[in-house]
């Protein structure tokens, strides 16, 4: 079926809209870039909404950003922009053309969108309430620590740090491999930040560091204490 994204949309679900381009509702594009078409949501909350979408027979993701201000637009594109140049599997793939948008029929304003892999599996969080948060293995742990130390290394190798990591933002592949997602609120390396000067503060209670809470970005190398 096709699931019409105009928010606005008196019936954004409807059968009959099923292999038409042009949502008979609404009026809008059904056939993104003529290339997606959507199938059903999956998720809302934050910033945007989520959909399964048919890319020619393969069943990806689809984010669209709900909120139009300028500093959601700047995070929204960041992301964007960080995935695509990250080639990793334990980071979502995007494609260079990933990104796009779509205006609504009858709407000024643009929906923001995002195409990226779909990940089979799990988050972390999901995973241990499934388990009843029983505890796992030494040898479990230390490989999933150093999976997620290899990508937030490739992440920083790119002057990036992620700023959200959690249990809801790591994926468990049926293969075992773990996926960062979520790099809505990537924040890129500056002069600023390394100075130690307030930046955006983005929290996850119980698992951002002070320094994030706080608002202020701490130097370990510069305050590391020196031994003679």
């Amino acid at each position: 079926m096709s699931y019409c994204i105009n928010p606005h949309c008196p019936k954004p679900i409807d059968l009959a809209n099923a292999n038409n381009p042009i949502c008979r509702n609404c009026g809008s594009q059904l056939l993104l870039q003529n290339r997606y078409r959507v199938l059903k949501q999956l998720g809302q909350g934050g910033f945007g909404n989520t959909f399964e979408i048919d890319d020619g027979g393969k069943t990806k993701v689809l984010k669209v950003l709900t909120e139009n201000n300028s500093k959601a637009v700047e995070l929204f594109q960041q992301e964007a922009k960080v995935l695509s140049q990250l080639n990793s599997v334990g980071i979502p793939k995007v494609e260079a053309d990933g990104y796009f948008t779509v205006l609504p029929k009858n709407s000024s304003v643009p929906l923001h969108c995002l195409v990226m892999e779909k990940i089979a599996g799990v988050n972390l969080e999901q995973w241990m309430e499934f388990r009843n948060y029983q505890t796992i293995s030494e040898k479990e742990a230390l490989n999933w620590l150093k999976q997620i130390v290899e990508i937030l290394a490739l992440v920083h190798a790119q002057k990036y740090f992620h700023r959200d990591i959690k249990p809801q933002n790591i994926m468990l592949r049926p293969s075992g491999q773990l996926v960062l997602i979520d790099f809505g609120a990537v924040r890129q390396i500056t002069t600023t930040i390394l100075a130690g000067n307030s930046h955006t503060r983005i929290i996850s209670q119980g698992y951002s560091p002070p320094e994030q809470q706080n608002g202020y970005s701490v130097n370990t190398i510069a305050n590391f204490p020196k031994y003679v």
